[in-house]
C-alpha cells in the first residue's frame, strides 16, 4: 500500500497537474465528440468540405488537433511547475 504523503510539496502540485491534465482530456474528447456527431449525423448529400476533408473531420481532428496542442503548450508553460524529483531533508 502506498502511503500517502500530503506534507509534502511535490504531491499537491503533482495532484493538482493531474487534475488540469483531466480537464484538457476532457474538452478534447468533448471538443472532438461534438464536431464528430453534432456535424456528422448529417446526410452525406449536406457535407460541406474544407480542403477536401468534410467539416465535421475537419473541425472534430484536425483543427481540434490544433486547438488541443496549443492549449497543451499554455498550460505547460504557465500552470506547470518544475519539481525536483530528490527527497527534502527535513531541517534538523
Amino acid at each position: 500500500m502506498v502511503k500517502k504523503e500530503t506534507g509534502d510539496r511535490r504531491f499537491r502540485v503533482a495532484h493538482r497537474e493531474a487534475w488540469i491534465g483531466v480537464g484538457l482530456a476532457l474538452f478534447n474528447f468533448i471538443w472532438w465528440f461534438g464536431f464528430a456527431y453534432g456535424l456528422g449525423s448529417r446526410p452525406v448529400e449536406e457535407y460541406t468540405y474544407i480542403w477536401g476533408l468534410p467539416d465535421w473531420f475537419f473541425y472534430s481532428c484536425v483543427l481540434g488537433f490544433v486547438v488541443v496542442a496549443v492549449l497543451v503548450a499554455i498550460v505547460v508553460r504557465f500552470f506547470f511547475t518544475e519539481v525536483p524529483f530528490e527527497e527534502e531533508e527535513d531541517a534538523r
